[in-house]
């Protein structure tokens, strides 16, 4: 089994989130830890975080996915850019423990020029500034598309940040379907072969989320546009067996496809129907 679930807001608060999960079918979720593009992030109700955690017990939810800002980047060239996102992970692992237990997921950043290895010590840095050993959250890092200057684009630069942090374990990976394809990985005609190259490098161990979505770009186009299940370059069989595989059973699947309410809710039944 997997646990299923979509990007919701939580500008209406937790347990309304929670609410709204139920309603579309999903078993888990993720929700940004502020606004996508940054800034302050508004202040947590106690009893809202409550309410939530006993509503996600009462359900049995899976592991929630809370996600970093996009304008989070640890390893720019520009100084105050870094000093920035560090402060936002700083304070964002701090509120994480409203929802202990949960996966704070992020993009590993852009280099802007500096070169892969000076990024890659970059983050690194941060995150042995930022990582406690009494936390309870575990700090993702996604795989990447590869666009731009992008960190992350493959496995081993992944492998490379984690070697550089002292804190290991608490630290683990996310699995883009869409960025892994469109970073060359053949997730479509050998997903044995990448997820055993994921072993390989990283651990499956370190896998403990996945965000599902197909691709609008062909393999190796590293380009990042995300498509609804089934009507992207992946395809729909591609994607059953990425859910169905029994290395992948038991993590919370989080759809980022280009959907609506109902059109997440139709997703969530598709993926329900491939373990009926």
């Amino acid at each position: 089994m997997i646990f299923a679930g979509s990007h919701l807001s939580s500008g209406k608060g937790y347990e309304a989130m929670g609410r709204h999960a139920l309603k579309l079918g999903e078993d888990t979720f993720a929700f940004f830890t502020r606004n996508p593009r940054g800034g302050r992030a508004k202040d947590i109700d106690p009893k809202d975080a409550a309410a939530l955690r006993k509503l996600t017990a009462e359900h049995s939810f899976g592991t929630l996915v809370a996600h970093a800002p996009y304008t989070m980047n640890l390893c720019s060239a520009k100084e105050d850019v870094r000093k920035f996102g560090l402060e936002m992970i700083r304070d964002d692992l701090v509120r994480m423990e409203m929802t202990p237990h949960s996966y704070y997921n992020f993009h590993p950043g852009s280099h802007t020029g500096q070169g892969a290895e000076t990024g890659i010590r970059q983050i690194a840095e941060a995150l042995n500034l930022v990582l406690r050993p009494d936390q309870t959250t575990t700090v993702l890092l996604e795989t990447m598309a590869g666009k731009g200057t992008e960190v992350g684009r493959s496995f081993q630069e992944l492998r490379e940040i984690i070697d550089q942090v002292e804190l290991q374990e608490k630290l683990g990976v996310c699995l883009d379907t869409c960025h892994v394809w469109d970073a060359g990985y053949d997730i479509a005609g050998d997903l044995d072969g990448v997820l055993e190259e994921f072993h390989r490098v990283i651990g499956l161990d370190r896998l403990k989320a996945v965000h599902f979505n197909d691709s609008m770009n062909p393999r190796g186009s590293r380009k990042d546009r995300h498509q609804k299940l089934g009507q992207g370059e992946i395809g729909m069989e591609a994607m059953r067996r990425i859910a169905l595989h029994p290395a992948l059973q038991g993590l919370p699947f989080i759809l980022e496809t280009p959907n609506d309410d109902a059109g997440y809710a139709a997703e969530i039944q598709t993926m329900r129907s491939w373990f009926a």
